[in-house]
This record gives C-alpha cells, structure tokens and sequence, in this order.
C-alpha cells in the first residue's frame, strides 16, 4: 500500500470537505489492472455508515471525471477507526500526550520503528517518549504512523 499523489489527494479533499468531513488519509493497493482506493474520514461527531456512503457517491463522481486510474479501480471509504491513521501535523498535535506507533522510511537513532509516547509536535518534528527515552523523529522521515488506541 501507498499514498496518493498530491493533486489525487487534493481532488479528494475537496470532495470530503463539501460534504463537511475531513479527510484523514488516502491510500492505494492492490496491482495496476486493479487498484483499491481506501478513503479514511472523520467529522466532529465521528462517522456513520450513511455518511461513508454519502462521501463514496461524492468520490466516484469526481473519479469518474477525473479517471485517475488505468483500467478499474475500488473505492472504500470509511472511518479511520480506533488505531487511526497520523498523517498530517495536526493529527499528531490532536493526539498528543496519547501513544502512537510510527515507522520511519530511515532509521534514526539507529531504528526505524518507535511506539511511546507522543510528547511535543512542531512544525518540522515530533518527539517520542519510549521507555524514558525522547526521540525526535522529523516529519519527513515519517513512513507511517498510528494511534495507539487504549482499552
């Protein structure tokens, strides 16, 4: 699985954003024949199956539009559930003080994966308490990463 361009991500934000959700992140998988588009929103009073419908029919219009993939594709759109998905700064910023799980695309420090918790937030950084030990991990560097969610 991948992210989507940015102009993908664009088209698709507006559409989400008309409908009043924010989109939380776009990803693509399966093989170029057929690719699966999966779509993860949230609003201020979390996300129904209705509303992930409403947002679906709003998608495929533009997609049909602008066809942005050769040959077919499926869309999926839902919440981003309990382990959701952090992609832009404020994510982390909503999220901080909470556990998250981040996969870098480079090590630093020596690793590459870092689950703690989540202490400051920047323009350029977060940084990572795990086991009493803070690491700063830029933005940029960022694979992946995910709330870790608390039962």
């Amino acid at each position: 699985m991948h992210g989507v361009d940015a102009a993908l991500r664009r088209r698709l934000e507006s559409g989400v954003r008309a409908l009043g959700f924010e989109l939380v992140d776009a990803e693509l998988a399966g093989s170029r024949q057929h690719q699966t588009l999966r779509v993860y929103i949230d609003g201020p009073r979390g996300v129904t199956v209705d509303d992930c419908a409403d947002v679906s029919r709003q998608l495929s219009a533009i997609l049909d539009v602008e066809d942005p993939f050769p040959g077919s594709y499926t869309l999926e759109v839902s919440s981003p559930g309990l382990d959701r998905p952090l992609v832009e700064p404020e994510h982390f910023r909503r999220y901080r003080g909470e556990t998250v799980k981040v996969r870098l695309s480079a090590p630093v420090d020596g690793r590459r994966n870092f689950t703690g918790r989540l202490i400051e937030v920047d323009a350029d950084r977060i940084v990572v308490e795990v086991d009493n030990e803070r690491f700063e991990l830029p933005f940029g560097a960022i694979e992946r990463a995910r709330l870790v969610p608390r039962f």
